[in-house]
C-alpha cells in the first residue's frame, strides 16, 4: 500500500477528481496429478481492489473508481464486491471484461461469471434496481453506482471493424453506462473523430481521453502491439533519435503536454491519465498544462 500511495501523493496538488484502480485477477497454473486430473496452484495473488478504493478515500478524500472485471470472477463474486463498494459508499466505477490470462489465446469467461462488459453492466444495473442473484435475498437494497466503460477510438483489438465495435458501445451505453473513458492515443484527431462517430451514433455521454506518455524505447513496440494502437510517425522519429531513456522520456512527456493542451482547448471533459503507478511524468505534464 505504501507503493500505491508514493505513486499518488506527488499527484495530489493538482486536486484530482477521482483515482482509478484496476483489477487483476489472480493468476495461476494447473499441475497434473497423476490420474491425469489438474490442481489449480496460484502463482500471483492480488490484494483487494475493493480495500484498495477504500484506503484511497480515507487517505486522500477523494473518489476511487474501481475497475470491474469479468474475467476470473464468478457472478457471486461480483455482487459481493458491489455489496462492499455500496457499503463503502464507492458508487463510481468501471465495468470491463478484462484481458485473458497470459496462458489463455483468448478471453476466457467464468463458467459461471459475466461474458462481457455489457453482461456486467446490467448485473450492476439491476443492482441499482435492488434486483440480486438471489431474488428471495431478505436484505437486499437498492444500490446507487454510476457505471462507466470502456471505449477504443482505433478499435477493440478483438472487434472485426470500428464500426461493429462503435455498435457495441452503444449497447453498453444503452444498458446504463453513464461515461466512457478511452483507451490510450497518441494522435487527438483520431480521438476527435471517434467523439464525432459516437454523436453520429447517438452516444452522448461524456467521452474521457486517456494519456499515457512514452517514457522507454521499448513501449515504442510493446504499445501498438499489446493495445492495437498507432503512434505518429514524428513521435516515433523522435524517440529513434533519442540517445538514452531519460530523451525518450523527455520527448513522450512533451509529446503529451501538447496533446493535453490541445484536448483542454478543444473541451475534452477531463483527462485520464494511464499512470501504472508512477507519478513522475504526470506530474510534469500537470504541472505544464495546470
Amino acid at each position: 500500500m505504501e507503493s500505491i500511495y508514493e505513486g499518488i501523493d506527488p499527484l495530489m496538488e493538482f486536486n484530482p477528481s477521482f483515482i482509478d484502480v484496476t483489477y487483476h485477477r489472480e493468476d495461476y497454473v494447473l499441475k497434473k496429478r497423476q490420474d491425469g486430473s489438474y490442481d489449480r496452484i496460484s502463482t500471483r495473488k492480488r490484494p483487494g481492489t475493493v480495500a484498495i478504493c477504500a484506503a484511497i478515500q480515507n487517505r486522500y478524500k477523494v473518489d476511487a473508481v474501481p475497475h470491474l472485471i469479468c474475467g476470473g470472477f464468478s457472478k457471486e463474486d461480483t455482487e459481493n464486491a458491489l455489496i462492499d463498494l455500496h457499503f463503502l459508499g464507492i458508487d463510481n466505477m468501471l465495468a470491463l471484461r478484462g484481458d485473458p490470462r497470459k496462458s489463455d489465446t483468448h478471453f476466457e469467461p467464468e463458467p459461471d461469471g459475466n461474458i462481457n462488459a455489457l453482461d456486467l453492466i446490467h448485473q450492476i444495473q439491476n443492482m441499482n434496481a435492488g434486483i440480486y442473484l438471489d431474488e428471495g435475498l431478505s436484505n437486499s437494497a437498492a444500490s446507487d453506482f454510476c457505471v462507466g466503460a470502456a471505449a477504443y477510438p482505433e478499435k477493440h483489438m478483438d472487434a472485426p471493424n470500428l464500426e461493429s465495435d462503435l455498435k457495441f458501445l452503444k449497447r453498453k451505453v444503452e444498458a446504463g453506462a453513464k461515461f466512457l473513458v478511452t483507451q490510450m492515443f497518441f494522435d487527438n484527431q483520431v480521438y476527435f473523430d471517434f467523439v464525432e462517430r459516437c454523436r453520429a451514433e447517438g452516444i452522448n455521454v461524456p467521452i474521457i481521453p486517456g494519456i499515457k506518455p512514452l517514457k522507454t524505447r521499448k513501449q515504442l513496440y510493446l504499445l501498438p502491439k499489446l493495445f492495437h494502437i498507432n503512434i505518429p510517425f514524428n513521435l516515433s522519429q523522435a524517440v529513434e533519435a533519442c540517445k538514452n531513456e531519460a530523451d525518450i522520456e523527455k520527448v513522450g512527456t512533451e509529446w503529451a503536454v501538447l496533446q493535453c493542451k490541445e484536448l483542454i482547448a478543444k473541451h475534452a471533459p477531463v483527462l485520464h491519465f494511464y499512470t501504472m503507478g508512477k507519478s513522475g511524468q504526470t506530474s510534469d505534464i500537470c504541472r505544464a498544462i495546470f
